[in-house]
């Protein structure tokens, strides 16, 4: 799988964990180096807060486009540190 925006592949794994039609990508296939930190946070009920990254690729802003849960929930734990993305994100194999 990989995951393209901006024309640019930010994360590529065949070892995704697909979760509620979202493809968790392992920590070491993405390229942090288009992600910025955000301060934006949210809470699932099952899986606990997710922290926030606005991703940044040839001078484009994607806010809060990736998030990830640092310490989830029990039911959850398979995805700790796994990389998920939204807002216009492709994900596509």
């Amino acid at each position: 799988m990989k995951a393209i925006w901006n024309g640019t592949v930010i994360a590529e794994s065949d070892d995704t964990i697909v979760i509620e039609g979202n493809h968790y990508f392992p920590p070491e296939s993405v390229n942090k180096e288009f992600f910025q930190e955000s301060q934006y946070h949210t809470t699932c009920p099952w899986k606990g807060e997710a922290s926030y990254f606005d991703l940044v690729v040839n001078g484009k802003q994607n806010a809060n486009a990736v998030w990830y849960y640092p310490n989830p929930k029990d039911a959850a734990k398979p995805i700790r540190g796994y990389f998920a993305f939204w807002k216009g994100v492709e994900v596509v194999k």
